[in-house]
């Protein structure tokens, strides 16, 4: 098995229970970097919420790439976009109006701003808007420009509700949206073609490798996608049993640098 294209999640895969990366995942990452193998990091993030990361493991440039928003972008480091699947202004009072129907807090969210109507923001914008490092705008629903364009939408809130909210999705909506629950209290809903799995298939088919030549590591359901579409899926030892089942092999916890594990056993041999 010859590796040449590594995805990797962020939280819960890539980061520490700390939420910074160890000592050990830097060395690997840049390891199979100076191998030649393309380390793709594939995130519900923006760009500007992976910046950090990218630069403690010394990827750069626009020969290397990132995936963002739950593979509604991809493109190179350097900001140049090679794949854009995005929600516009009628999607959004869809999904706006839903979220009053589900009684969850709801925002949305630009390549530089997250958007809300909940004049009692929500913690967990509030939150997202600390760990992806973008400012919130409090928008009335009539006031949000109708040529906006958006990277996903999530519905925000106690685990208990989102897990109410997702059994009462309709199916109709269900047929128009992507939708994925990236963390317990977040439902995230994005373009029908954007996802981990369809963005790491076309970033491979851009370099001409083929998907046996991919391994894909993460741990929630928004990494399923891309563990079931590369060649060698891996979940971390903390992921959930739906990730462990559809992967290949299972590597340590996040807390153990269960991706350097991985790297050095089937990218690096």
């Amino acid at each position: 098995m010859t590796i040449k294209m590594i995805a990797i999640d962020i939280d819960g895969t890539l980061l520490n229970e700390k939420s910074s990366l160890n000592p050990a995942t830097i060395k690997a990452v840049q390891a199979a970097r100076d191998a030649g193998i393309k380390v793709v990091l594939c995130t519900g993030r923006p760009l500007t919420g992976v910046q950090d990361y990218l630069d403690q493991l010394g990827l750069s440039g626009d020969d290397q790439y990132v995936i963002t928003f739950n593979g509604a972008l991809a493109q190179t480091i350097s900001g140049k976009i090679l794949v854009r699947h995005t929600l516009n202004y009628d999607q959004y009072r869809q999904l706006q109006s839903l979220s009053e129907t589900l009684e969850t807090h709801f925002h949305v969210e630009t390549e530089s701003h997250i958007y809300t109507a909940n004049k009692d923001i929500s913690p967990y914008t509030i939150g997202e808007a600390f760990l992806v490092k973008m400012p919130i705008r409090y928008r009335a629903v009539e006031e949000m420009p109708a040529n906006i364009t958006l990277s996903k939408a999530m519905f925000i809130d106690d685990p208990k509700i989102i897990s109410s909210a997702v059994e009462k999705l309709p199916d109709d909506v269900k047929q128009d949206f992507y939708f994925v629950r990236s963390e317990p209290y977040f439902l995230e809903a994005m373009n029908k073609a954007a996802s981990k799995g369809n963005a790491i298939t076309g970033l491979a088919s851009d370099l001409s490798f083929s998907m046996d030549e991919v391994m894909a590591l993460g741990d929630q359901g928004n990494d399923l996608s891309m563990i079931k579409a590369a060649g060698w899926g891996v979940a971390m030892g903390n992921a959930i049993d739906e990730v462990k089942e559809a992967a290949q092999a299972v590597t340590l916890t996040n807390k153990e640098d269960g991706v350097a594990a991985a790297i050095n056993k089937y990218a690096l041999n």
